[in-house]
């Protein structure tokens, strides 16, 4: 007996919980027994194989998009601390590749990890322009690469 699945008020699975977890629901009246192991109980309640609960909720979560929130600290993270420019690890700046005062956007694909020095060595210039190439091109990350 590894766990007992949960559904929603609408029959779709939404995730698995312990046994103990599981009987707390059914004494907080939040959730039914829906399918029971063979004569096997506790207390009053049948020990449960899956829950249903008895109010829906909305999971909007599931259903968003893949793409992330683009911050200074995914930027960071997608790139492993390394400079984008030099290619050394301990990076702790970001760098937007075509600057913003030239019309380059927040976003994952317009901003690497970057040395504060070689971030102030490019300055307001795109790397062709400050003859500093960039090691790689930024990508948007998917969920799994910034979980490492």
């Amino acid at each position: 007996m590894s766990g007992v699945i949960v559904l929603n008020a609408s029959y779709e699975q939404l995730h698995v919980v312990s046994i103990q977890h599981a009987i707390r629901m059914l004494v907080r009246e939040v959730a039914v027994v829906e399918e029971a192991h063979d004569g096997a109980s506790i207390g009053p309640f049948p020990l449960p194989r899956v829950l249903r609960l008895v109010r829906y909720v909305v999971t909007k979560w599931r259903y968003a998009s893949g793409r992330l929130q683009y911050t200074r600290a995914g930027v960071l993270k997608r790139d492993k601390h390394t400079c984008a420019y030099c290619g050394k690890p301990g990076a702790t700046t970001m760098d937007h590749v075509v600057p913003r005062s030239r019309g380059g956007r927040g976003e994952w694909l317009n901003a690497v990890a970057a040395h504060a020095s070689c971030n102030e060595k490019k300055g307001s210039r795109t790397p062709e322009e400050a003859g500093m190439p960039l090691l790689w091109q930024p990508w948007i990350p998917s969920r799994a690469e910034l979980a490492i």
